[in-house]
């Protein structure tokens, strides 16, 4: 049978400072809201030692609306100067009714800043208040323990560069901790409640060690200490629509899926090169992984198969490759995409020759061009006239099957997400989008392999086209 994936880049921004995290508002009046957080080590007139630089960061806030096809969606609401920011993430829940954004700056804090309505009838970003980890520290990571949409007893768990982990709790107006305690030699990158029971808490480090943490025990031993991954423990998520399931993601450009139950043996691992840095469950599709791989892209797993047992690699459905420097920051977005997704390939499993074929054939134009000489394109007539994507050859080819067998039991018929992403030496923030139908039972297929190809089209392992027109346009402030 046959299926359909299909990356699409809507608009690129030139964040100037190196981006590394981005965020999509998770509060369902809010999900058009994005943040985008950058860091730059900005060093002396004469270079002088990495110690004595200055970690300067800008905090990006947007708005995306769809407009039509010739106007760019995102809009600019507030940009503000900050220390370099490492980590961003939105509490799950509206705290006093409001989206609130926490962020571990280079500074060794947690700040926390509130979406409100400004005097001009737009949103911005009002900062509440901030913690600090301690001195000469960086803070590198955070997660809110409200991942199920639990809104009692919100927390904070955060980790540091001189390898602590921080429990803070929210009050009306402040944080206070909770509990603080050394859990990794080196760097621990990153920290993370399980969303199934917040006192369970997971580090890692640049040890090359996993941990879980239980604060009705408290932080004297961990639960458990895994050394399966060979290098730094780069990203850990907890699945909010799995109990007891949790990802991680390393330097060893290795994902593994595991069993809460036994942190022994992981139920799968997945190869994807380029070290993976950020992981990211999908907000409702369970069975959907987005990581962020370093040297080697943006990737989205499916990984129904290895959940089930199969102990097999998940499968690569799609990867975004317009970036052009080390793939950092990824989420992805709740918003309900207007735009209906490209038809249905399950109509045919042959390719059909489209209006535009059949017309004029189309000449590919670049419209955008980094400064890392990358470009994007658009379709044009033999006029110059601009050939809407949906008409475009590439939009009526079907492809083989994928390497798993999605479910369609479980998984809807067509899936359209809104995907935001960040580089950090070219500064750059992407904007996407990914449309997916599952096929039906009755495939078979080859492991994640799939996913190396690296021809620029719809098609194998969902590689991303050109993009509209509008991808060229800068980015315009509200």
């Amino acid at each position: 049978m046959a299926w359909k994936s299909r990356t699409r880049s809507l608009q690129v921004f030139d964040t100037e400072l190196s981006a590394d995290t981005v965020e999509w508002c998770p509060i369902p009046q809010w999900h058009n809201i994005l943040a985008c957080g950058t860091y730059q080590l900005q060093k002396g007139p004469d270079g002088g030692p990495e110690d004595a630089a200055t970690r300067i960061g800008r905090l990006y806030l947007f708005k995306f609306r769809q407009q039509g096809p010739m106007c760019p969606p995102l809009s600019e609401l507030q940009r503000i100067d900050t220390p370099a920011i490492l980590n961003l993430k939105w509490c799950h829940v509206p705290v006093s009714e409001r989206p609130l954004l926490g962020m571990a700056t280079a500074s060794g804090e947690i700040q926390l800043h509130r979406l409100i309505d400004s005097q001009e009838g737009r949103c911005a970003l009002q900062t509440v208040t901030s913690f600090g980890l301690g001195a000469d520290k960086l803070a590198l990571s955070l997660d809110w323990s409200t991942g199920r949409g639990n809104s009692s007893d919100v927390r904070v768990v955060s980790s540091d560069s001189a390898g602590c982990v921080n429990v803070l709790s929210l009050g009306e107006n402040s944080l206070t901790a909770v509990s603080q305690w050394k859990a990794h030699d080196f760097e621990a990158w990153i920290s993370a409640f399980s969303y199934w029971d917040t006192q369970l808490v997971y580090s890692g480090g640049d040890d090359c060690k996993l941990k879980g943490w239980d604060l009705r025990m408290g932080p004297s031993s961990p639960t458990f200490t895994s050394k399966r991954h060979s290098m730094g423990v780069c990203s850990v998520h907890s699945s909010p629509h799995r109990e007891r399931i949790l990802a991680t993601g390393s330097y060893d450009e290795q994902v593994l899926l595991w069993d809460e139950r036994n942190m022994r043996q992981p139920l799968s691992e997945s190869a994807l090169g380029g070290g993976v840095w950020r992981l990211k469950w999908h907000p409702t599709h369970e069975h959907l992984l987005l990581a962020a791989c370093m040297h080697n892209d943006f990737h989205i797993l499916h990984c129904q198969q290895a959940l089930e047992g199969s102990g097999g690699a998940c499968s690569v459905l799609a990867s975004y490759i317009l970036h052009n420097s080390l793939a950092y920051g990824a989420d992805w977005s709740q918003l309900s995409l207007e735009e209906p997704p490209p038809c249905s390939p399950l109509e045919t499993t042959e390719p059909r020759q489209s209006q535009t074929e059949s017309r004029t054939g189309g000449h590919l134009r670049i419209q955008y061009e980094s400064p890392t000489a990358s470009f994007d394109t658009s379709l044009e007539d033999d006029t110059g006239r601009y050939i809407p994507e949906s008409l475009s050859p590439s939009s009526a080819s079907s492809v083989a099957g994928p390497p798993a067998c999605p479910n369609p039991a479980v998984d809807s018929p067509a899936v359209s997400c809104l995907m935001a992403s960040c580089s950090f030496y070219d500064h750059m923030l992407h904007v996407w989008r990914w449309d997916w139908t599952p096929q039906e039972a009755g495939c078979t297929g080859t492991a994640q392999g799939e996913g190396e190809r690296r021809a620029v089209g719809e098609g194998d392992g969902g590689q991303a086209v050109a993009p509209a027109k509008y991808a060229k346009c800068t980015t315009h402030r509200e």
